[in-house]
This record gives C-alpha cells, sequence and structure tokens, in this order.
C-alpha cells in the first residue's frame, strides 16, 4: 500500500514498479537501462561506467565469474568463507531443507533464524520462543520466499542459477541482546576501504560511516546516518579488515559483512550489489569517488 502511495505521487516511480512487473519482456540490458533511468533519472551510461552505480550495472552484465554463485548461496557460501578465512568466523547451521514442510520444529532449540539462501529478508523469521512462533504462518512465508526469483528483480547475475533452499541457524545477538551491528566492509579488488553500520534497522533504520581508522565520513547512501549517535569501534577491527581482504581479493568490488560479538567475528554474508546499484548518495560526490575504485 505504502508503495501505491508513493507510486500516485511519483509517475517515475509507478513506471518502475510497472516495469519491475513486466521484467520478462526486458533483456538484462535494457532491464537495466530502464530501471536506472527510472530509478535514479539519467541515463545508465555503460560505454563508459564513471559513478560507483553504473559500474555495477556493467558488473551485472559483463563481470560474470562462476564461483559467484557458490559466494551469494547463504548455504554453499559457508564453504567458501571456511576455506578461506576458518570454520570458526562461520555461524553455526541447525538444518537445510527443500521445502517448509521438510522442517522438523520439535528438533530446533528454542531460538533460531530460519531464512532462504537465494534472496534478501522475504521468508525471513528470527525466532526468540518457539512456544509462541505461528509455525503455518512461518511455513507460508518461507514458501512465498522460495517462489521469490530474486535475480528476476535487478538481474543480479550471480543469484540466477542458485538452488532455492531453506536454512536455519542459531540465532545471534551481542551484548544489547535485541539485535546485532552489521558491519558492511566496502572491498575494491581485495583493498577494504569503507566500512557501513546499519542500526535501529526495526524502528527508523539508519546507517553510519567510518573509513578504516574509525572516522565518521560525511556519507548517507539510501538511509540517514546520525554523527551524534556515536558506535564504537570494534575491538575486532582490524581482524575483520583482514579478513575481508582474503574474502575480496581479485573481485573487481563485493562487501564483506561480519557481526562482532563478545569481540568474536563472524561471516555474514558477501554482496556484489549494494543496494542493487541503484542507491542515492548524499553527497552525490561519493557515488563518482566510490566509482573510481572499480577498475573495469
Amino acid at each position: 500500500m505504502d508503495k501505491l502511495v508513493k507510486a500516485l505521487k511519483n509517475p517515475r516511480l509507478a513506471l518502475f514498479l510497472l516495469v519491475e512487473k513486466l521484467s520478462f519482456l526486458f533483456s538484462d540490458k535494457i532491464y537495466l537501462q530502464l530501471c536506472f533511468y527510472l530509478k535514479m533519472g539519467k541515463k545508465l551510461n555503460l560505454k563508459h561506467p564513471v559513478t560507483f552505480n553504473e559500474k555495477l550495472q556493467w558488473l551485472k552484465l559483463y563481470n560474470r565469474h562462476p564461483k559467484y554463485t557458490q559466494m551469494v548461496d547463504k548455504i554453499e557460501v559457508k564453504k567458501y568463507v571456511a576455506k578461506k578465512i576458518g570454520e570458526q568466523y562461520i555461524i553455526p547451521t541447525l538444518g537445510v531443507w527443500d521445502t517448509p514442510d521438510e522442517i522438523n520444529f520439535e528438533m530446533l532449540p528454542n531460538k533460531f533464524v530460519l531464512k532462504c539462501n537465494h534472496n534478501s529478508g522475504v521468508g525471513l523469521c528470527i525466532c526468540h520462543n518457539k512456544n509462541k512462533l505461528n509455525i503455518s504462518k512461518v511455513k507460508k512465508d518461507l514458501s512465498r520466499g522460495l517462489r521469490q526469483n530474486f535475480y528476476w528483480i535487478a538481474r543480479e547475475w550471480p543469484y540466477k542459477n542458485v538452488r532455492r533452499r531453506i536454512i536455519a541457524e542459531k540465532l545471534m545477538v551481542d551484548e544489547s541482546g535485541i539485535e546485532l551491528k552489521d558491519y558492511k566492509v566496502f572491498c575494491f579488488n581485495g583493498e577494504p576501504t569503507i566500512i557501513e553500520v546499519d542500526y535501529d534497522r526495526f524502528v527508523g533504520h539508519k546507517r553510519n560511516f567510518y573509513d578504516k581508522e574509525w572516522n565518521f565520513l560525511d556519507l548517507e547512501i539510501q538511509y540517514p546516518s546520525d554523527k551524534s549517535h556515536e558506535i564504537p569501534k570494534p575491538n575486532c577491527l582490524e581482524q575483520m579488515l583482514l579478513l575481508s581482504h582474503k574474502l575480496s581479493e581479485g573481485i573487481p568490488h563485493v562487501r564483506t559483512d561480519f557481526y562482532c560479538i563478545n569481540d568474536n567475528l563472524y561471516f555474514g554474508e558477501l554482496t556484489f550489489f549494494h543496494e542493487a546499484g541503484l542507491g542515492t548518495f548524499r553527497p552525490v560526490e561519493w557515488d563518482k569517488y566510490l566509482g573510481s575504485l572499480i577498475s573495469i
């Protein structure tokens, strides 16, 4: 409903949503050009891309390495990461299934996380008390998630051939006991550069950005930042940057996500296309600067 109201006030957004619905009509290139223009308000430069967003669209089309499929699969990526940096950074897996009906909820602990391995949030279940869990709704949500063709939404090629499954993981919480701070490290050909920290995701999502020395950066991408909200430098920052380097070597751009719990690092995920390459930068100069760090 919220999307519909916004679309009625913004004709370009309405067209964007229509193109999304009719995405099957368009080739990858045409679809990305249409979405970029309708979302960003300017033509997509694929011949000589300059900005971060433009180069991410270029990479979707022309940087299709087979290993990327494993790297975005929330199940298979654990093998990749364990081999690269060690199993001690992997969040424990409680189970893997092809369908919701295969899940034996009695065998799961009181607290756990259920999610699809191929998308970003649709079907996610964060269970804090199994006795209060609406299992029927959880299964319905997971079924909806499994039906989602995540590649089709923004033509992020790595997701195209992921075998869709469900994974259960141990529920991890930090010192707050409420949610995890998500440290997202932007890496360019193996070089960690800036760190994004998301917080208050359920009550007014915000993001702060920091450099490698943990200086606050005047940068916003899609969500507001708050300099007055001081996020302490994690004790494991140096280790996080080292592991990010190892995971991103030889890749033009990838975001390596970690959680820091009681000074212990845990791997989150790898993301090749931040905000699908359609993020709004404030100030806009950052779009060009980060783009200059991607060699294509």
